[in-house]
């Protein structure tokens, strides 16, 4: 098991900042294994997240919705739209009432590449916790925000 004292070879003044740094640090991890692991699908994490959104919600979305229901808020949503567009993974929808507003929808096509990744591909990521630590885990990170 890691250890972030040993892994960054460093003391902390309390446990709150050995907390936080840790968080950090595991984010930063998290984050760095879903790039890797995304990268044989020609996607990010982002770009994954817009599509499962999209997927899920039955019906075209515009995009500030898309925005607010990201889990990590990407100012550059519009430019990983634009990539996942050119791709053909999602379309752009113009609204007949009025031309200022355009819908995003998922295509066919994104949905075969959502369904040709595992939806289990984060769990290497917790398998050091049992499902009771996870959940006590959870709550922790609820209680803080």
């Amino acid at each position: 098991m890691g250890d972030i004292s040993k892994d960054i070879q460093s003391t902390f003044p309390n446990n709150r900042i050995k907390a936080l740094l840790n968080i950090l640090y595991t984010a930063n991890w998290i984050s760095s294994c879903q790039n890797e692991f995304f990268k044989s699908y020609g996607i990010s994490p982002q770009q994954y997240n817009i599509l499962r959104i999209l997927k899920g919600a039955k019906e075209p979305l515009n995009v500030q919705i898309i925005k607010d229901r990201m889990i990590e808020r990407a100012p550059n949503a519009t430019r990983l739209m634009d990539k996942l567009l050119a791709k053909d993974y999602i379309e752009r929808l113009p609204c007949k009432e009025d031309r200022r507003v355009v819908k995003i929808a998922i295509t066919i096509k994104g949905k075969k590449l959502l369904d040709s990744i595992p939806v289990d591909f984060n769990k290497n990521l917790l398998k050091n916790l049992n499902e009771q630590e996870a959940e006590q885990l959870s709550g922790l990170l609820d209680k803080m925000r």
